[in-house]
């Protein structure tokens, strides 16, 4: 996905990237995971559980070149129970100098917890609200990386990177995955000859004062800790349009000056993305301030809410961050559990941006590279435990929360059909309970299954909180004039999964040039499936267009003769429900009659599909007359 899109030996040139799509997913996840240690027993913190932060103003001093910052925050929230204390998540190594409430200074503690607990000067009961401001100052712990200081060019800069668990480290705030800011305000006080840069618009024009430099940033959707950001360099920006007339809105991209004319050319694809996204799915959800992106120094990029931090202005990284700010941003995953729902998406989206301006070729080779990648290992599941949950480095696996989970919606997308995937995403994203808000996993299900008017629960059972992947032989043959038959068996990579119900695509082969794709709804192992083919095949091709995660399949051609006896099939069998006779087109079905196991009669049919559930469960015999003779078979009624 590393590359610019330009007409020019576009199909040439997308093949080659397409195969370059995992690595870049790979520095996308670790740039994304850079905030935190490799293991962090961080997950809800129960002492901020008991209030709702509805407004807070960010007051930032910094220098690019000092690894430092003074701030000084002021949090409005409710409370959601009577409270004499408030608790806020802030590491120990800042250290705070005065908390406030109007004039009143507010005692208060910061413990090896890395909370700062403050005594409040009377109880604040049930529905109420409460401002406090808090003074702090330090130099943030530096192997977190969610406060870095860094040189472009030997021009120095400063960014943050908050996800999962860094936004604590340089700013008090609510970490859990159970609250959004309402609105925010940010002020970045630097020296006057850098740019800032942060979430939502600038208000009015930045305040010169002495050899500082004040920018104001107004961001008013509800936002998480961890996508609140800031950077301040010599960046030169450079503004684009998108959206359709007349709700059009900017999107503002800072730069460095040395990267400058590259990055623009780079730049021109996002409203190309833009529009394919808002086509696809709805509206940019923050058309009212802007999109943007600006330049850091790590590899991959971070979606922060209105303003992506990139480290490169590929097209796969564009979309990748563009794709979070529905997927991750308007709605945010409600625990690290669920991250599949930001980075999964984020990642598909990527991807579908190949195939619609790349084409089919292409969009095939980057699956392929993505499955050879997920199966690359026979284990890995994409809805966390409880224990991975505390790993930065399992919850940013690139080959299970973004590739796996990607390929997840990729089989979802083919076994639902386009229309009815695609509507269930959009009313996922319009969702009142859900929009700028948090999702978990089953709320995504919800939404699928009612558009798809099935239950998916086997279907999530097997891939979302199960592992590994199913290895399929396909055998072939022809069955009759006008059909085929083929016997799907499968082995599963890990035993967590029993067996992969999946619909199997397969294209087979004429000997004249001809080609059909056929889709087997594959239940079983050693399944029968009788399918139409208007030709005698020649040859047969295991999921031609890569819609499955599978590994070591093979699709082969039998040699053994057509017998009709074995041509007519019935299923399912055992039953107690429906049976169905399956037979070749060239027959015509005059009566079907049961019988017991002890030769009786016990009904007659004349019809293809049958109740059977008012017979005694055991053994029992269907008589089939044809057009062409008389057939027997034996079935059970469970």
């Amino acid at each position: 996905m590393k590359k610019y899109y330009v007409l020019l030996f576009f199909f040439t040139i997308s093949l080659v990237f397409a195969q370059e799509g995992v690595l870049e997913t790979n520095r996308i996840a670790e740039a994304e995971m850079k905030s935190a240690s490799q293991l962090m027993s961080f997950q809800i913190n129960p002492n901020t559980a008991n209030y709702d932060v509805t407004y807070s103003k960010l007051e930032f001093t910094v220098n690019p070149a000092v690894y430092f910052i003074t701030g000084k925050v002021t949090i409005t929230f409710k409370a959601l129970s009577d409270m004499t204390t408030v608790t806020f998540d802030l590491t120990d190594q800042l250290t705070v100098s005065t908390v406030k409430q109007g004039a009143t200074n507010l005692s208060f503690v910061q413990n090896a917890s890395d909370e700062l607990v403050i005594t409040l000067p009377s109880t604040l009961t049930t529905g109420n609200f409460a401002t406090v401001e808090i003074n702090y100052s330090g130099a943030p712990a530096s192997g977190e990386q969610a406060f870095t200081r860094s040189t472009h060019s030997g021009t120095p800069i400063i960014w943050t990177l908050s996800e999962p668990f860094g936004a604590r480290d340089w700013w008090p705030c609510k970490q859990d995955l159970n609250d959004k800011i309402d609105s925010i305000d940010v002020y970045i006080t630097a020296p006057s000859q850098y740019v800032s840069v942060a979430n939502g618009i600038e208000p009015e024009a930045p305040v010169v004062s002495g050899a500082n430099k004040t920018t104001h940033f107004q961001h008013n959707y509800p936002i998480p800790a961890y996508l609140v950001a800031i950077a301040v360099t010599n960046y030169q920006v450079y503004n684009q349009t998108a959206g359709i007339e007349p709700n059009t809105f900017p999107i503002v991209n800072y730069i460095y000056p040395e990267s400058y004319s590259a990055a623009v050319v780079s730049l021109a694809q996002t409203p190309v993305i833009m529009d394919l996204f808002e086509n696809l799915f709805e509206a940019y959800p923050f058309s009212a301030e802007k999109y943007g992106h600006a330049q850091c120094g790590f590899g991959g990029g971070m979606e922060h809410t209105t303003v992506s931090f990139m480290g490169n202005f590929s097209r796969g990284l564009i979309a990748h961050e563009l794709a979070h700010q529905w997927f991750g941003d308007k709605i945010t995953c409600g625990t690290w559990k669920d991250i599949w729902l930001n980075e999964g998406f984020a990642t598909y989206l990527s991807a579908i941006t190949i195939e619609n301006l790349d084409g089919l070729d292409a969009f095939i080779t980057q699956k392929t590279s993505m499955v050879d990648f997920i199966t690359s290992s026979p284990i890995g599941n994409v809805y966390l435990t409880d224990t991975q949950a505390t790993s930065v480095s399992r919850i940013f696996s690139s080959r299970l929360s973004y590739n796996k989970a990607a390929m997840v919606l990729e089989m979802l997308r083919f076994k639902m059909g386009d229309e009815d995937f695609f509507q269930a995403i959009r009313n996922y994203l319009a969702d009142p309970n859900l929009a700028f808000k948090y999702a978990v996993t089953t709320d995504l299900k919800t939404h699928l299954e009612a558009v798809y008017g099935q239950d998916l629960t086997e279907f999530f059972d097997d891939w979302i909180y199960n592992q590994g992947y199913p290895s399929y032989t396909i055998t072939a043959q022809n069955w009759g004039e006008g059909q085929a038959k083929f016997v799907v068996n499968q082995t599963q990579s890990d035993a967590s999964v029993s067996y992969f119900e999946m619909p199997v695509p397969v294209r087979v082969f004429g000997a004249s040039g001809q080609q059909v794709d056929l889709v087997l709804n594959n239940t079983f192992d050693g399944e029968e499936i009788i399918a139409s083919v208007p030709f005698s095949i020649t040859g047969v091709v295991f999921d031609p267009e890569k819609h499955l995660i599978s590994r070591n399949n093979s699709a082969t051609l039998g040699n053994e003769d057509f017998n009709m006896v074995d041509a007519i099939v019935i299923y399912p069998n055992p039953s107690a429900d429906i049976i169905h006779i399956q037979m070749p087109t060239s027959l015509l079905l005059v009566k079907a009659t049961i019988y017991n196991s002890l030769g009786q009669k016990i009904a007659e049919n004349h019809s293809l599909d049958f109740s059977v559930s008012h017979l005694s469960t055991g053994v029992h015999y269907l008589q089939i007359e044809t057009s062409e003779g008389t057939y027997h078979k034996k079935f059970i009624k469970k």
